[in-house]
């Protein structure tokens, strides 16, 4: 009796598995969109609003890292910016007097010519003012050039502090913690007090209202599906406790891979499978993780 038992079960067993075979053409795993959130900056971290179970909104501000240092530079930068700002000549009331004394001269040159054509002065004393016109001019250029050089050398001075400036506001800014997606916190890396470096974990984050199936196809199946194609997904809650949900085809991997051993496909012979993600819509009951069924 025992014998025939044994033979009873195991064909109890193969035709459960076949049924249920036939309820789906591939399987696969829930997974969201996962996000570590590193430090961006060095220093004390002041507070970390992120614990595990956490619903976030995306630019939501959730922790600070010590800003104290970054502060006093951008103070000092932009004190040395008003100093260079001070050092800026005023061309134009630098180079009044040279153009009053031009001015002056070119009366003088003037009345003079008309003394000349008086014949109540001489060429020489005409030709003496045209020579002082001449250097009066030349020292004005010189004056203009190198106030000019002087004014060009600040404002690169000016230039090169604000770039500084900038800089350091961008530091201050990577100090401040945003959540990059709204999401849910999945894990705290790290807590209030300890010493944030770049690239330490913080946390980390999922969308975990929209998910994806990564189900496994065989190439046989590969021409009836495309992206865009709607499916319907059932999530696995075990046993005979299953949910149905919409799907639709997001993406189909180029090469083919062999069948991963937790991966069940319609044709159980088949040796390379292609990968393909279906973007699920969870209402909150789907784990990441969770075993999931697709029908095409």
């Amino acid at each position: 009796m025992k014998p025939l038992y044994l033979f009873a079960l195991a064909t109890l067993v193969g035709l459960s598995a076949c049924r249920t075979s036939g309820e789906y053409d591939a399987t696969g795993t829930f997974e969201a969109t996962e996000i570590i959130v590193s430090a961006e900056a060095n220093g004390k971290l002041f507070f970390l609003d992120a614990e595990e179970g956490t619903r976030l909104t995306r630019g939501a501000e959730v922790g600070l890292i010590d800003t104290v240092q970054l502060y006093l530079k951008k103070l000092q930068l932009l004190a040395s910016m008003k100093s260079v700002e001070k050092q800026r000549p005023d061309i134009q009331k630098q180079i009044a007097a040279t153009r009053e004394q031009i001015a002056t001269a070119e009366r003088e040159r003037a009345r003079v010519e008309n003394l000349l054509k008086a014949n109540a002065a001489n060429q020489k004393q005409l030709d003496d003012w045209d020579s002082q016109l001449s250097v009066l001019q030349r020292q004005l250029d010189a004056q203009v050039s190198s106030l000019q050089n002087s004014t060009a050398s600040l404002n690169e001075q000016s230039s090169s502090v604000a770039i500084q400036v900038a800089q350091v506001e961008d530091q201050l800014r990577k100090c401040h913690i945003l959540a990059p997606i709204s999401g849910t916190v999945l894990s705290k890396y790290a807590e209030p007090g300890e010493l944030a470096t770049t690239g330490k974990p913080l946390f980390k984050i999922a969308d975990v209202g929209n998910m994806y199936l990564r189900a496994y196809i065989t190439s046989a199946q590969l021409s009836t599906v495309k992206l865009g194609d709607e499916v319907k997904v059932f999530a696995d809650f075990g046993g005979e406790n299953r949910k149905e949900y919409t799907g639709t085809v997001t993406w189909i991997a180029e090469e083919a891979e062999f069948t991963p051993k937790t991966i069940l496909t319609k044709d159980e012979r088949a040796n390379q499978v292609y990968a393909v993600k279906i973007a699920v819509r969870n209402e909150g009951t789907i784990k990441i993780g969770m075993y999931g069924e697709v029908k095409f």
